[in-house]
């Protein structure tokens, strides 16, 4: 009898640090937000050649806000905020945006740690290296609670 009831409470006590675990993923997930898969393309790849692009940040737009690529093609994305204000530069989708965007709102010091794409400070540069292996209209916005709605949204298209 005592055997029983230690295969039992080892059982519950596995079964509760397993619903345990799940229902912290959510959160920790808001805290940075991964990805393995990029609707835009892939990360470039440092040993080959790319075209840079320098890409401006300010209140409440990016210059250039159009850009065209080749399918196949790595661009070097030089990013630098020239605003008062943080910034973001996310590569992807308009509904992936989107989507991001509310999330964004509930959760706004949501840190990204993906390849495509970088908040930034005011005065600050970073550089994203981005295969466009995919054909088709991407965005890059910032999702910075409010900065996508007052205009801070840009297109890449890959041709």
């Amino acid at each position: 009898m005592n055997e029983q009831l230690e295969t039992t409470m080892k059982t519950t006590i596995r079964l509760g640090l397993a619903l345990a675990a799940l229902s912290t993923a959510p959160a920790l997930a808001h805290d940075k937000h991964g990805h393995g898969n990029f609707s835009a393309g892939e990360p470039g790849d440092p040993k080959k050649p790319a075209r840079t692009i320098e890409v401006l940040m300010n209140e409440m737009d990016y210059t250039p806000a159009r850009i065209e690529v080749k399918r196949g093609e790595q661009i070097r994305f030089v990013l630098r905020n020239v605003g008062k204000e943080d910034h973001e530069f996310l590569l992807a989708t308009p509904n992936e945006n989107l989507a991001h965007a509310v999330e964004m709102k509930k959760h706004p010091h949501m840190e990204h740690d993906d390849p495509n794409g970088v908040r930034l400070a005011p005065n600050k540069t970073a550089e994203i290296l981005w295969k466009f292996s995919k054909p088709g209209t991407f965005e890059y916005s910032c999702l910075i609670p409010d900065h996508r709605d007052y205009g801070m949204v840009g297109q890449v298209t890959v041709k």
